[in-house]
């Protein structure tokens, strides 16, 4: 993990934004918090990126939505992990957020070592895409079974993960098996340590 890893958190409650930033800062995370995803864009846009950076952001907001901050951000071609926080009753539209790319969704109330654990999966999911040595043992996978991996990577179980894709649970199962035995695996823990670039 980089020294100074910098999280984006946007979302317009204040109360639930001061706290979830004191409890990243507290986890050693650089925070810049948002009410807006405008704001958001307009530091985004006049801000030297680097590896390490991470967007949080709720999906239901005024002016302008998680999803559509997120549509922004692809038209733009930015590539930063962005995990969104929902309602309940908003997992649809987080379940189409991560059909165009999102690296999780937590439904709130959510434990803040859910939170950290996902913002963490998530940078070490982009440090592989960027080409560490994990991606070659990952490319053995077919573009089908990296998609399951990343879900099950984000710990999302079997149902959620056949919404997302489209596919039927019985074939997610199969996927999840296939790919356990390209990667040489046998547990869960042991994928985790793989996909992650620990293994």
């Amino acid at each position: 993990m980089p020294a100074t890893t910098c999280i984006y958190l946007v979302d317009d409650n204040d109360g639930f934004r001061d706290s979830t930033a004191w409890l990243l800062e507290t986890a050693g995370f650089e925070v810049r918090a948002f009410a807006s995803g405008a704001a958001f864009l307009t530091l985004f846009d006049n801000t030297r990126h680097g590896d390490g950076e991470c967007l949080v952001s709720d999906i239901r907001m005024p002016e302008m939505s998680g999803l559509q901050l997120q549509d922004e951000l692809l038209r733009r071609g930015s590539t930063l992990p962005l995990v969104f926080v929902t309602a309940h009753g908003d997992v649809p539209l987080a379940v189409e957020a991560m059909r165009k790319g999102a690296s999780n969704f937590l439904e709130k109330p959510f434990s803040d070592d859910a939170l950290i654990g996902a913002i963490r999966t998530a940078l070490s999911r982009e440090r592989v895409q960027a080409g560490s040595p994990q991606g070659a043992v990952l490319a053995k996978l077919s573009p089908r079974e990296r998609q399951v991996l990343d879900l099950v990577v984000a710990s999302k179980p079997n149902k959620i993960i056949a919404d997302i894709l489209g596919i039927s649970i019985k074939t997610v199962e199969l996927h999840r098996a296939n790919m356990m035995s390209k990667l040489g695996v046998r547990s869960l823990p042991e994928l985790m340590k793989v996909a992650l670039g620990h293994g």
